[in-house]
C-alpha cells in the first residue's frame, strides 16, 4: 500500500509539472535541458564512473575496456589533498578540461567536492588528523561559520570561491553540471556531516553563495546522502535542506545493498524529484534496476569497477537493457 501512494503521489505531482524545473530561477537553458532529459528517462538508468584527480578519465576509459561500453555520467572530485596525490587540488584545471571533453563527446557531467574544513588555513588537507576532512568543527566554530565577517566565514567564502571560478568555466562553455557537495551528510565521518541543523545552513549557504552572488546557473544541486542501515547514519530528513534548494535526491550505497527503504524513502522525501545512487561500490543488477525503477543513474566509485564487481558483473549490466549507456545516450 506504502508503494502505491508513493507511486501515486509521484503521478500527480508529475502532472502538475511539479519540479520540471531547476530549483535556480536563472538557471540555463541547458542546466534545464538535462533535469528534463532526467525526468524523462523512461525507467531507465544511466550508467556512470567516477574518477580520482590523479587518474583523470583513466577509470571512465577502463570501463570501455570491460565491457565495449563508455558509462554517460562522467564523475570527478575538485579534490582537496597535496599537489600530486591521489586527490591533489592542483588536477582541479584538469578535471574542467576533462568535463569539457566529456561533454563533447556527449556525456554528462557530474562534480563533487571534498572541502578543506575552514577552520584550517591550509588550501589542501589530509583524509584523517586535527584539520583533516574527517576531523570536527567545535560548536563555536560552527557558530562562526554562520555568522558574517568572521575569519572562518571569511575562509570558507574563499574556499567556495575558488571551486566557483571552475564552476564557471564550464558555465561558459554552456555545460550544465550535476553538482553534489558536502556529500554523505547523514553519517558521522565528515566534518559538515551528522550535525542536522549545522548541516542544513551550510548547504543553503553554499546554494546562495554559488547561485546568488556568484550566478553560476549551469548546476543541478543533488543532496546526496549514505545509505541507511550503515552504522553511525541517521535519517535522511533531518539534513534535507528544502525543496527550493535541491533538484535531484541521492544515496550512496557501500554496505547494506540496495534496500527498498532507502529507496522508498527518497522518492517520498523528494515528493516527485528524480533520485539516483550518487555513489556505489557493488554494482546495481538490471533485476534491482528493473524493480527500483526511478534511479536516473548509478555511479561506481573508482577502484570498485574491478575489486567489488566480477567481470560478469560489469558486463552483464552494461549490456542489459534497463541501463543507458554513452553511444545509446547520444542517439538520442
Amino acid at each position: 500500500m506504502k508503494k502505491q501512494l508513493i507511486t501515486l503521489a509521484m503521478a500527480v505531482l508529475s502532472m502538475m509539472g511539479f519540479a520540471q524545473n531547476p530549483v535556480n530561477p536563472n538557471a540555463s537553458d541547458e542546466a534545464k535541458a538535462l533535469l528534463k532529459q532526467i525526468y524523462n528517462l523512461n525507467g531507465k538508468t544511466l550508467s556512470g564512473q567516477h574518477n580520482y584527480p590523479l587518474y583523470s578519465d583513466i577509470l571512465t576509459e577502463r570501463v570501455n575496456n570491460l565491457t565495449n561500453k563508455y558509462p554517460v555520467v562522467m564523475g570527478q572530485d575538485f579534490g582537496y589533498s597535496q599537489p600530486g596525490s591521489l586527490d591533489g587540488i592542483n588536477f582541479r584545471q584538469r578535471v574542467i578540461d576533462n568535463a569539457i571533453k566529456w561533454h563533447s563527446k556527449g556525456a554528462i557531467i557530474t562534480l563533487m567536492w571534498h572541502a578543506v574544513p575552514p577552520n584550517h588555513e591550509g588550501n589542501f588537507t589530509i583524509w584523517k588528523g586535527e584539520h583533516g576532512i574527517q576531523s570536527k568543527l567545535t560548536d563555536k566554530e560552527w557558530k562562526d561559520l554562520f555568522t558574517e565577517g568572521t575569519e572562518i566565514n571569511n575562509r570558507w567564502k574563499s574556499q567556495v570561491d575558488v571551486i566557483a571560478f571552475y564552476l564557471r568555466q564550464l558555465q561558459d562553455e554552456k555545460i550544465p553540471v550535476i553538482f553534489r557537495p558536502y556529500h554523505e551528510m547523514n553519517g558521522n565521518w565528515f566534518w559538515w556531516g551528522y550535525k542536522e541543523e549545522n548541516y542544513r545552513k551550510l548547504y543553503q549557504m553554499l546554494w546562495k553563495r554559488i547561485t546568488e552572488y556568484h550566478h553560476i546557473n549551469n548546476l543541478l544541486w543533488v543532496f546526496n546522502a549514505n545509505e541507511l542501515g550503515s552504522p553511525n547514519v541517521k535519517a535522511y530528513e533531518g539534513f534535507y535542506p528544502g525543496d527550493e534548494y535541491v533538484d535531484i535526491l541521492a544515496t550512496d550505497f557501500y554496505s547494506s545493498g540496495y534496500k527498498g527503504k532507502d529507496y522508498d524513502l527518497l522518492l517520498a522525501l523528494g515528493k516527485g524529484k528524480p533520485v539516483a545512487i550518487g555513489e556505489c561500490g557493488k554494482l546495481p543488477t538490471e533485476d534491482l534496476l528493473k524493480k527500483q525503477s526511478k534511479w536516473a543513474w548509478f555511479m561506481c566509485w573508482s577502484e570498485f569497477l574491478e575489486t567489488a564487481n566480477e567481470w560478469s558483473d560489469r558486463y552483464n549490466l552494461y549490456n542489459c537493457d534497463q541501463v543507458i549507456t554513452l553511444d545509446e545516450f547520444t542517439k538520442k
